[in-house]
């Protein structure tokens, strides 16, 4: 039975402790178009709501709009029309492919880099499974 405890005890120090019950709702963009460009005003709350890099984010996006655009201070500048629910659409998606986890469906995930390949790993269950889609 001591092993076991050993074990157990080295396993629960292994996992970050996550504390909060409040339910995850992804955060909704603020934008407006300027002439040809569409600019989101409130980008990097969104990217720390979401825990992630604004530059992956921001890639995504781009990818997924099929528009370029640039980071400038604390918003998105994308080079064309883009209503803000397709920008919220996208970021629903990004959402669903890297944050939540597949396991337990909470937020509370973090990106690593393990040689070249990416896992999403859970702080919450401590599951991890790689990242099929890459930016």
């Amino acid at each position: 039975m001591e092993p076991y405890n050993k074990l157990l005890d080295e396993a629960y120090s292994k996992i970050k402790i996550v504390e909060h019950n409040e339910r995850f709702e992804i955060p909704k963009v603020e934008g407006h178009v300027q002439g040809n460009k569409t600019i989101i005003s409130n980008f990097t709350q969104v990217c720390s709501t979401l825990r992630r890099d604004c530059e992956h984010v921001a890639k995504f996006l781009f990818k997924e709009l099929a528009t370029p655009g640039k980071l400038k201070d604390q918003r998105l500048i994308l080079n064309r029309k883009v209503p803000t629910w397709k920008v919220n659409d996208k970021i629903a998606l990004y959402v669903k492919e890297f944050v939540l986890c597949k396991e337990c469906g909470k937020p509370d995930t973090e990106i690593l880099k393990q040689d070249h390949f990416h896992f999403l790993h859970c702080l919450a269950c401590g599951a991890k499974r790689s990242l099929s889609k890459r930016i």
